[in-house]
């Protein structure tokens, strides 16, 4: 599913025009990536999951086509946690 999929169900659910609902989307989007890359929060959104900030250490790899060892520095990732509830239903179970 893609954005504007998404965008065309929320428009066919609601009933709202694609314009407003498409401006909406956008910024939910911008939201949680200002809240994740500036403000370095994590995001909980109940019942649906966390989008979260996962800390790699920095550490030694292979570059075998230059046969030499390089560094990789530490640095930050986002990740999604699903919730419990989401994770049981994609799994067929009811709470």
């Amino acid at each position: 599913m893609t954005k504007a999929d998404i965008i065309n169900e929320i428009t066919e659910q609601t009933g709202l025009q694609r314009k407003e609902v498409s401006v909406v989307v956008e910024a939910f989007m911008e939201t949680v990536k200002h809240s994740m890359l500036e403000k370095k929060e994590n995001v909980y959104l109940r019942g649906f999951g966390s989008f979260i900030i996962k800390h790699r250490a920095s550490k030694t790899a292979r570059d075998i086509g230059k046969d030499m060892t390089i560094t990789i520095a530490a640095h930050d990732i986002p990740a999604f946690k699903p919730a419990k509830i989401f994770v049981d239903e994609m799994k067929g179970e009811q709470s």
